[in-house]
């Protein structure tokens, strides 16, 4: 998009002086200068200057700015770190972007109940580090944590390495303080572990932005367990490697994460990091196991057999911590890692069912071939979210667009074979296609409604999440037949 495309609005005189009198020093910003930084999220292909972008410093702050915004029916986009990857922060021509990035207290650490109230900007790994030497932990770990705040994590239901024994946020969280698009405070859970009533906490996270905007988050902490072990595995296919994934998990054995890489991603990691990834290897496996010292020998024992049944050329187990994190470097660094591969990148996010993984592998290596773009695998193979990394170049005139109708078809694939078109990144602006194949009109009706029931004037955030019926017919969406899909290309899965 170019820039002459995406000149903001002009921020309305009565607005913009009632901010200048709400807001601190320099919490105000309308030059084109100063929101260049806010135009996109880590989706970047997709560019638009706010109209204006605030920097409150206190929920009184926040709670006038909505109150403002819904006065004069000003759409808000709530941004956190801004390293989402769907475009869910993508601001608008005509909107506010409300930025929580000065909210980084850590409010209350209670050890006793393992429990943070943390502010929405504060980082993900800055909760862990906090609690350290307490000997607790926060479970969910996006590869971007070191910057990722969790105010984002909330909105988007982040996972991580971790996710499949420890949950996404949506398992991490037990309170949530949002301020409505009125402005009022709604406080959902809390101390407790349940409340009557509807689940409005679990409706939260995940929600992109579209019904509250979050301004303190109740996280759930938890004992670092007494043993680690880390097995890298190393394998000459991706067949072989996804199909030991199964087993790990057929024969009772729950790792804290379970990873899987492909040639190209473990090549690109290597030359990154250096931790001493086997670059003729197809395929790797990193199976993280924890818990009590018996628990974790015995599960060890199990896995590495079960590695070497599956045809592994190389086993390696790292028991010190120092030999862990080296392992798990590379797998953190993979995205950027694969960033020096090609001027641009395309990161995916969709989750299918475990055992069919090596069909949906098989099928994107095809596609790969079909468009003449290079894709590495770098994924939760545990839980079946995958991150197809689509390498192209926005440079070459129709590269973008072949490269977004490859992803597409990635989506389609992943509901077809009984998955769904995120796991964690969400949906933003990235998905709305995706969406129309996965749902009906029935289905999008109850979404829309609950929308409406929050936010009736659809300020919040529009235009992201959930597609309009008319965005589904101009889709095609006779790619949904009661509910089922329906790709003639596809049958044979």
């Amino acid at each position: 998009m170019s820039d002459s495309l995406t000149l903001p609005d002009c921020l309305p005189a009565a607005l913009k002086n009632s901010l200048l009198a709400l807001l601190p020093k320099q919490g105000l910003l309308t030059e084109i200068e100063e929101l260049r930084p806010y135009e996109c999220d880590g989706l970047s292909v997709y560019r638009q200057l706010p109209m204006a972008v605030c920097l409150p410093e206190t929920v009184a702050q926040v709670q006038q700015i909505l109150r403002l915004c819904y006065r004069y029916a000003i759409p808000v986009v709530a941004r956190g770190a801004g390293t989402g990857l769907s475009g869910g922060a993508l601001p608008l021509a005509n909107g506010i972007l409300l930025s929580l990035a000065r909210f980084t207290r850590i409010l209350e650490i209670d050890k006793e109940n393992r429990l943070a109230r943390v502010e929405p900007g504060v980082r993900n790994l800055a909760i862990s580090e906090a609690v350290a030497d307490l000997g607790l932990f926060y479970a969910p770990d996006p590869s971007s944590q070191i910057a990722c705040t969790i105010g984002g994590n909330v909105a988007e239901n982040s996972g991580g390495v971790h996710c499949l024994k420890y949950g996404l946020t949506l398992h991490n969280v037990q309170g949530l303080k949002v301020l409505t698009i009125t402005g009022e405070l709604l406080e959902l859970g809390g101390d407790v572990l349940d409340s009557p009533g509807y689940d409005l906490l679990a409706l939260m996270c995940g929600s992109e932005g579209l019904l509250a905007v979050i301004v303190e988050v109740t996280v759930r902490l938890l004992p670092k367990p007494k043993e680690v072990s880390v097995l890298m595995a190393a394998f000459e296919s991706t067949e072989k490697a996804a199909a030991v994934v199964t087993d790990i998990i057929a024969n009772g054995i729950l790792p804290a994460g379970l990873e899987m890489m492909d040639q190209l991603a473990i090549q690109a990691a290597e030359d990154f990091v250096h931790v001493g990834y086997p670059t003729s290897a197809a395929a790797l496996l990193l199976c993280e196991l924890d818990g009590s010292i018996a628990e974790v020998a015995s599960e060890l024992e199990c896995v590495e057999k079960l590695f070497f049944e599956a045809g592994a050329t190389d086993i390696v187990i790292a028991r010190d911590d120092r030999m862990r994190q080296r392992l798990w470097a590379g797998r953190k660094a993979a995205f950027p890692a694969v960033g020096r591969l090609s001027a641009d990148y395309y990161c995916m996010d969709g989750t299918i069912p475990r055992h069919r993984l090596s069909t949906v592998l098989k099928q994107i290596k095809v596609w790969s071939e079909e468009y003449g773009l290079r894709v590495a695998n770098v994924f939760h193979a545990g839980d079946g979210n995958l991150h197809p990394l689509i390498l192209y170049d926005a440079n070459q005139p129709g590269e973008l667009a072949k490269t977004e109708a490859f992803g597409q078809k990635i989506l389609e694939l992943c509901v077809a074979v009984g998955g769904t078109v995120t796991g964690e990144h969400g949906v933003g602006i990235e998905k709305l296609d995706a969406m129309c194949s996965q749902f009906g009109a029935d289905e999008l009706a109850v979404y829309h409604g609950i929308k409406k029931a929050f936010d009736e004037q659809g300020l919040l955030n529009p235009g992201k999440a959930i597609p309009t019926l008319q965005r589904c017919a101009e889709f095609g969406a006779m790619h949904v037949h009661d509910g089922e899909l329906s790709f003639p290309e596809l049958e044979r899965f």
